[in-house]
C-alpha cells in the first residue's frame, strides 16, 4: 500500500467527503478532531459511516483522525467508529506512550501523531505499539507544547530525522507533515521533495492540488527507477560471481545501494 498522499477530509463536511471519492489520494482521513468544532462532533461520528457508503473508495486505504484517547472524545469516536469496516485505519493524535490497547481492542492499523515534547521523547514507546503501520507529526502543536514557533518546527531537520530514523527501526513508514500555504505549490514541492531525500514515503494534504504534487513527488521518476534497475541487474550479477562491490556509470555500488535501489522499486511499485 503506498502512501504518497494522505488527505485530510473534515468529517462533518458530507460534500467534501463525496469529493474525497474522486480524487486520488492514496489514503484519505475523515478528521473528527481538529476539523470539527466540538459542537458538531457527535453528528460527525454517527453520520460518518452513513457518508462513506455512498461512494466508491475502491482499495485505497480509509481512515478516522480521533480524538485523543482516553478523552471523552476520543473514547466516543472509538465507540461510534471502531467496529466501522470502511475504515481500516486510525490516525491517534498526540500519541505519548504505548498504543498496543488501542490495536488490539479496534483490530485496526494505527498512524500516530507525534506532536508534543513528551511524544518525541517517547518515541520508540509509540513506534513499536502493536498495529501501527505508519507514522507522523504535526509541527503547529509541537511548536505550541514548547513555546516555539510553527514554521520554525515544519522545517526542523533534526525532529524530522529523528522520527524518520525511529519510524525505519520499527520497520514504519514516515509521512510527511501538513503544508498550510495552498497557493504555494513551490514551497509544497521543495518541502515534499526535502522529505523524501530524507526518507519520508509521502505527505499529509488538505487540498486536491496537493495530492496531485505529493503523488509526482514520492513516485520514484523515469531516471530513478532506470537507475535502480540498472544497480539492482548488476549487483545481482555480480553477487553471483562471489563480488561484492562494482562500478555502475563510474558509480561504485555495494550492498548498501542495492537495498535503496530495491526500496525505490518496491516505492514504484515494481
Amino acid at each position: 500500500m503506498r502512501r504518497r498522499s494522505q488527505l485530510y477530509v473534515p468529517a462533518n463536511n458530507p460534500r467534501m467527503i463525496a469529493k474525497a471519492a474522486g480524487l486520488e489520494a492514496d489514503s484519505i482521513v475523515f478528521d473528527l478532531e481538529d476539523a470539527v468544532p466540538p459542537d458538531e462532533k457527535e453528528e460527525a461520528r454517527q453520520s460518518l459511516g452513513s457518508a462513506l457508503r455512498k461512494a466508491d473508495w475502491g482499495h485505497r486505504e480509509l481512515g478516522v483522525r480521533i480524538n485523543a484517547p482516553g478523552t471523552p472524545n476520543g473514547e466516543r469516536d472509538l465507540a461510534a467508529l471502531g467496529s466501522e469496516l470502511l475504515i481500516s485505519m486510525l490516525v491517534v493524535p498526540k500519541a505519548e506512550s504505548d498504543l498496543s490497547s488501542l490495536g488490539q481492542a479496534t483490530g485496526k492499523a494505527l498512524i500516530p501523531i507525534i506532536e508534543t515534547a513528551r511524544g518525541v521523547m517517547h518515541v520508540e514507546d509509540v513506534f513499536r505499539s502493536e498495529g501501527v503501520v505508519a507514522v507522523t507529526y504535526g509541527a503547529g502543536d509541537l511548536a505550541t507544547s514548547v513555546g516555539g514557533d510553527v514554521e520554525a518546527y515544519g522545517r526542523n531537520v533534526f525532529v524530522k530525522t529523528l522520527l524518520v530514523i525511529a519510524a525505519a527501526a520499527y520497520g514504519l513508514e514516515a509521512i510527511d507533515r501538513v503544508f498550510f500555504d495552498l497557493e504555494n505549490d513551490n514551497g509544497f514541492r521543495a518541502e515534499a521533495l526535502e522529505a523524501k531525500r530524507l526518507g519520508y514515503v509521502g505527505k499529509q494534504v488538505v487540498h486536491p492540488d496537493q495530492v496531485r504534487l505529493a503523488n509526482e513527488v514520492f513516485t520514484p521518476t523515469q531516471d530513478e527507477i532506470r537507475w535502480a534497475k540498472e544497480v539492482v541487474a548488476a549487483y545481482e550479477a555480480a553477487a553471483g560471481e562471489g563480488r561484492g562491490a562494482i562500478r555502475v556509470r563510474d558509480r561504485l555500488v555495494d550492498a548498501v545501494h542495492y537495498r535503496g535501489a530495491k526500496k525505490t522499486l518496491e516505492r514504484a511499485g515494481l
